[in-house]
């Protein structure tokens, strides 16, 4: 097979959570530029519908949209057999789901810091980004069993390697009690999400499924200058990741390119974790 031909996703079936964020959006165009079929799994219909509308200029044939919550094992199985009626496979999952809680403004009343990060939240955390990835894997992955193998992919984070750099969000004249930070759900959550995949692809490499993770760094979203200023001097490249960029990497991730890898985690972090 020709270097080349190894990324062709020609007739495969790549199922997103979080399909209607950010990045679920750039995942869905790799594998739609790879000659994939990009289903995606949202809670938010409104996102999806418009992910959908923005897709479908290109594709309107290979883009599907479900609206799910992903904690919940039943519509995660729902939608599962809705995918099976109309597409009959899935080869690829693409666990990408999470709650990304925001560093909160600094004060008395600054909910992010450990001290004050309410359990609930910690909980929802929790059961987003690490719980829904679990249930996903297992429900998808019995079909991708069913039909001789497939591909999980993990998108974890930089901050599953390293702990946040709380220097990043400091604010001058502040006590260091009210001084805003990363809260911890999200690290916990993407750490965990390299532990699942090392399980998970032992776990099912006697079914030909391989399970790896991507571990991204910061990519540029209008954030506030002075933080940009303040992460790129931890970066050896001297900036952050164009939205872009990752494609690549998602591509050769859940294509015949990375076919003897599993169980481990590719970084994608313009050097940060070199540091």
């Amino acid at each position: 097979m020709k270097v080349l031909e190894l990324y062709d996703l020609s007739g495969q079936v790549a199922v997103i959570t979080g399909g209607g964020g950010f990045l679920g959006y750039r995942h869905a165009e790799a594998v739609l530029e790879a000659g994939g079929i990009a289903v995606l799994l949202d809670i938010h219909e409104e996102l999806l519908t418009q992910t959908l509308a923005s897709l479908a200029r290109e594709a309107p044939s290979r883009v599907h949209i479900f609206v799910c919550d992903i904690t919940q094992t039943e519509r995660v199985q729902e939608v599962c057999d809705r995918i099976m009626e109309q597409l009959g496979r899935v080869d690829i999952l693409i666990n990408n789901a999470a709650n990304n809680p925001k560093v909160e403004s600094a004060g008395l009343t600054n909910l992010g810091r450990l001290e004050n990060f309410p359990l609930h939240v910690w909980e929802q955390d929790l059961a987003v980004g690490l719980t829904g990835a679990m249930i996903c894997t297992r429900i998808f992955s019995a079909v991708m069993s069913r039909l001789g193998g497939g591909v999980v992919l993990n998108i974890a984070s930089d901050l599953a390697l390293i702990s946040p750099d709380q220097r990043l969000y400091r604010q001058a004249g502040l006590v260091e009690e009210e001084q805003p930070v990363k809260p911890v759900s999200y690290s916990v959550v993407k750490t965990g999400l390299l532990g699942l995949t090392k399980y998970c692809a032992t776990y099912y490499a006697h079914c030909n499924i391989r399970c790896n993770a991507l571990a991204p760094g910061g990519t540029y979203m209008n954030q506030n200058e002075e933080f940009v200023s303040r992460l790129i001097n931890l970066i050896p490249m001297g900036r952050m990741a164009s939205p872009d960029e990752y494609k690549g990497a998602i591509l050769f991730l859940i294509s015949k390119a990375s076919s003897y890898m599993t169980g481990a985690c590719l970084t994608m972090d313009g050097g940060r974790t070199a540091w």
